[in-house]
């Protein structure tokens, strides 16, 4: 195909990065004045989209994942949602096809395939998947387990299997996350957006059409 009659897609991603509290989530929450969302809530953050006006509020589907260090369930749950097939994710676990039997009846379902261009879909946020995938690569350490060398090239597997998606997808994005000071190859140092290793968090901007920053 020739590149003049290409056709520049329509859809966009967007990363928001900042310190906490910066009102990052605040942000985003107001795109439900003109979009429907599906958010993603890793980090038990949605009473500040309590805040937004109501009808902002019934424009957004609310799926908790309820993550932690002993039951990381947010990597397993994103890395199939975002493959865009069918998922059931129950509302009690966060978890897709959940075998609990109340939660076979209880659940959200969710079809990335399915999103139209009046819908995004927020990921808040990709700290909380990275502290994720992390503890699913060490759930069976001691809690004072260094990662490995092996471990640190898992982790950047699992975050650029979602991230790749996320930079291919059709449909409206938006990824919230934290900032980091790192050093950058030239010595210099660099706020960036966090998600996964140091390595990872120096690239995570590529994946993404715009970057905004957010701060006090």
């Amino acid at each position: 195909m020739k590149l003049i009659n290409k056709t520049v897609s329509l859809t966009q991603r967007v990363l928001i990065y900042g310190p906490p509290k910066s009102g990052k989530t605040q942000l985003a929450g107001a795109l439900a004045e003109h979009y429907n969302l599906i958010w993603f809530d890793l980090e038990n953050g949605y009473a500040t989209l309590t805040k937004l006006p109501s009808a902002y509020q019934d424009r957004i589907e609310l799926i908790s994942i309820p993550d932690s260090r002993v039951f990381p369930i947010a990597v397993e749950t994103l890395l199939k949602v975002i493959n865009g097939a069918e998922c059931k994710i129950c509302e009690a676990h966060g978890k897709v096809a959940c075998p609990a039997a109340p939660c076979k009846e209880a659940y959200t379902r969710v079809c990335l395939n399915e999103i139209s261009s009046d819908t995004i879909v927020v990921f808040d946020s990709l700290t909380q998947f990275s502290n994720s995938c992390i503890s699913h690569i060490t759930k069976n350490q001691a809690d004072d387990y260094k990662l490995d060398y092996a471990d640190w090239g898992q982790l950047a597997v699992l975050v650029d299997k979602f991230l790749s998606q996320v930079q291919v997808a059709r449909y409206n994005v938006v990824c919230i996350t934290h900032e980091a000071e790192v050093e950058m190859e030239d010595g210099k140092s660099k706020l960036v957006p966090v998600c996964g290793s140091t390595k990872s968090s120096r690239n995570t901007a590529k994946y993404f059409d715009n970057v905004v920053y957010e701060e006090l």
